[in-house]
């Protein structure tokens, strides 16, 4: 995704967008209009994508590549259709390169026990952002203490952007894999994988990339960046929970070892060994998320129609006028960089305010936001806070629910304020 949409990127009709979403008309338990600023944790779904997996179940419920009557053959059908969309989505070269998981977790942690177990040895290095969301992290630091590798950081700038000045600092020859969010989080930071994934490349090292937030705001080529792995969560995708995807490079694919046995997984089974399948069943054993697959793919095509600039262009406005917006607020501070950096994301603190009290007092108005240290502890030690506030924003918000955010911060600090005098 890039950073800054073209100026003649084509209109969003965000009213119409918006009755795509029946959640979005919902009145809350306070009598207000849902304002809902929450899709980094995960997005509302669209009509056809509910009207979907209730159609999968109504209509053509059965297991996937298995039975031979004809609600198998359409599931299957249907499941591998989306599997196909997915790959013209992210330009992956072949449609077996695309690996349905039960989420981006499970996606980075198929890399990290699969290909990191099999691959690294005492005294590799893994390197990573301070950046990263507990799911780029945790699974390496498990591995890493396993195999006897040492992780080392990407430094950030004083505006929370990679330090690209000191990546050869950080690369050598025992570098063995850069995990890379495509954009935090937290700051909102995007990141230039492709710039990343060409310098390490000349270490001969593999880059993975979370794309768990990226991936939803703007078209990504993974052939274009370089990159060998791409994970990323359906949920965020405004698609179902519990379906996620992992691309990664053949050979890479077939390189690693399965990260789950079982079902659909192997070739051939004996008394003592077993032989793996081919991919992608290789790495989908068990019954996988039918429903939810499909309903991934039909996500997808919502998407396109609606058309990756037009998203991209509406998206950079509305987080424009949300930085401007808070930065009138007393005492708030925006972390991260400048819009030109940063996708739709928009964290901040309030002095004199907890990040929990103030989210509690926004529900009470009808607005969602994500309060806490958001799966990213690391960062929060480095920012030296314990909490943020979080605004993740998507194509169908509107100018007018961040002015309800600011309205309801304002609120926030003369009631909060009010009650610690008294």
């Amino acid at each position: 995704m890039s950073s800054v949409p073209a100026v003649t990127s084509p209109r969003l009709d965000v009213e119409a967008v918006r009755r795509d979403f029946p959640i979005l008309s919902r009145v809350t338990d306070s009598g207000r209009p849902l304002v809902y600023l929450d899709s980094g944790a995960t997005a509302q779904k669209p009509n056809c994508v509910i009207d979907k997996l209730a159609e999968v179940f109504r209509e053509y419920n059965s297991n996937v590549h298995r039975g031979v009557h004809a609600l198998g053959d359409r599931v299957t059908g249907a499941m591998e259709g989306s599997r196909e969309g997915i790959r013209r989505m992210l330009n992956a070269p072949e449609v077996e390169e695309v690996i349905f998981t039960g989420g981006c977790t499970l996606a980075i942690n198929t890399v990290a026990h699969g290909w990191g177990r099999k691959f690294l040895q005492a005294g590799d290095e893994i390197v990573l952002t301070e950046m990263e969301h507990h799911a780029n992290l945790v699974p390496w630091q498990m591995v890493a203490r396993e195999k006897g590798a040492k992780i080392r950081f990407i430094p950030q700038t004083s505006d929370g952007r990679l330090d690209l000045d000191q990546l050869d600092s950080v690369l050598n020859s025992r570098t063995r894999l850069v995990a890379v969010t495509g954009m935090s989080n937290v700051l909102g930071t995007i990141n230039p994988v492709g710039t990343i994934a060409a310098r390490v490349k000349q270490y001969g090292a593999v880059v993975l990339v979370d794309a768990a937030q990226s991936v939803p705001h703007g078209s990504v080529d993974v052939q274009g960046l370089g990159i060998d792995f791409l994970a990323f969560s359906g949920h965020k995708l405004y698609g179902p929970t519990g379906i996620g995807v992992l691309w990664g490079r053949r050979a890479l694919l077939e390189a690693m070892d399965p990260f789950l046995g079982g079902g659909n997984m192997i070739s051939r089974v004996w008394g003592d060994r077993f032989e793996c399948g081919a991919i992608p069943a290789k790495f989908e054993a068990g019954t996988p998320p039918i429903a939810e697959a499909i309903g991934l793919g039909t996500a997808v095509e919502y998407i396109e129609s609606l058309g990756w600039d037009a998203i991209a262009a509406w998206e950079h406005q509305l987080t424009s006028h949300a930085h401007a917006r808070l930065g009138q607020i007393e005492g708030l501070r925006i972390m991260g960089p400048g819009i030109e950096h940063r996708g739709s994301i928009v964290t901040f603190t309030v002095d004199g305010l907890q990040a929990t009290d103030l989210a509690t007092v926004l529900d009470t108005r009808g607005i969602a936001v994500r309060a806490g240290h958001h799966c990213t502890m690391p960062l929060h030690d480095r920012l030296g806070i314990t909490a943020s506030t979080r605004a993740s924003l998507a194509f169908y918000n509107t100018p007018g629910e961040i002015d309800l955010l600011c309205e309801g911060i304002e609120h926030a600090r003369k009631l909060l304020m009010r009650k610690r005098r008294s």
